[in-house]
């Protein structure tokens, strides 16, 4: 692991029981802080769903799925989830949400191609959430209005924490500032795109970067996205300033999601148009499905931050290589 020199001074400022107590109440405060700004209703999830019907999140395109046969489900591929952005909004639309309502639930899956670091594990848990909107919704307005509620229920989760457990000083800025990937990209035109995240984050602390998925001017793109969840014009990352690893953690990736007009825009662009065949895509392009607005927030990373750890292992349970576990164990890092 990298870590900064403060962080080879690390010690946690929760022990291992204070840590598991704390999760469990930073995960309820917020939970219900989250359904009350965005009007969401809890829902059950699958954990696994079949193959072959385009309802799996395929993420950049490029990490491998985890999937496996079943002895009583004949001639089908079952797939873990990798997110539950398409099968949120078809379950909006079974479930009889109206414009306004929304869901969230608990989408726990398995990235068995992810780069284990301080802020990445094999397992991944978040808040997975979706709205309805109308058509009309469907702009920068919306977009920005969501992401500053969210932002709020982040900031009153750090004060709820922090008089629970005084040792836990609040970093966050009053309000969190917006850029789009081209403008960072003009500002700082000679760094990479994760050091200009850390280095405008840095700068405000808590900024959203919009306009995440098209080619930018320079012809690199600021981060891929899937072509078939979110328009590219109208989504985002939010990313929080984090002192004790120095850098940004992103917390939430979200967006408003495509219409059938950007569904074939942005697979078109992507070179994925055998996509259309597919079960989700043809409901999509039938308008068959709601106009929504939605997205996955971290639980662990939201813990990490908020509980002031350095290592995601912390605030989860997961599988670790022998490196990092030796790591962990000379830097004073208890994993759980």
């Amino acid at each position: 692991m990298k870590l900064n020199n403060a962080a080879l001074k690390y010690e946690s400022k929760l022990d291992l029981r204070e840590t598991e107590v704390a999760i469990k109440k930073t995960k309820d405060f917020f939970e219900s802080n989250l359904a009350e700004a965005l009007d969401l209703t809890r829902v059950s999830a699958p954990i696994f769903v079949k193959g072959g019907k385009g309802i799996n999140d395929d993420l950049a395109g490029n990490e491998r799925i985890v999937s496996f046969d079943a002895l009583d489900v004949e001639n089908e591929r079952i797939e873990i989830v990798q997110s539950l952005a398409k099968w949120k909004r078809m379950a909006l639309k079974r479930y009889g949400f109206s414009q306004g309502e929304g869901l969230y639930t608990d989408m726990n899956a398995i990235r068995r191609d992810e780069t284990l670091d301080n802020l990445h594990s094999l397992y991944v848990d978040q808040w997975d959430w979706e709205k309805v909107i109308s058509r009309k919704q469907r702009n920068v307005n919306t977009l920005r209005v969501t992401v500053e509620k969210i932002y709020d229920v982040i900031k009153k989760s750090e004060i709820f924490l922090a008089k629970l457990y005084p040792v836990l000083n609040p970093t966050l800025p009053k309000e969190i500032s917006f850029i789009s990937s081209q403008e960072l990209e003009d500002l700082y035109s000679d760094l990479s795109p994760k050091e200009r995240e850390d280095k405008i984050t840095k700068r405000f602390g808590a900024v959203f970067i919009t306009q995440i998925g098209h080619e930018l001017r320079s012809g690199q793109r600021h981060d891929s996205r899937s072509p078939d969840y979110d328009d590219w014009n109208l989504n985002g990352d939010l990313l929080l300033w984090y002192p004790p690893l120095e850098r940004a953690i992103e917390i939430t990736s979200m967006g408003i999601r495509v219409d059938e007009k950007t569904l074939l825009e942005q697979l078109k662009l992507a070179d994925q148009e055998q996509r259309t065949q597919l079960e989700y895509h043809q409901t999509l392009l039938n308008k068959e499905l709601p106009y929504t607005i939605g997205g996955g927030i971290g639980q662990s990373r939201l813990c990490m931050f908020l509980l002031q750890k350095i290592h995601i292992g912390e605030v989860q349970v997961s599988v670790w290589n022998e490196e990092t576990i030796e790591d962990c164990l000379k830097r004073n890092i208890h994993l759980l």
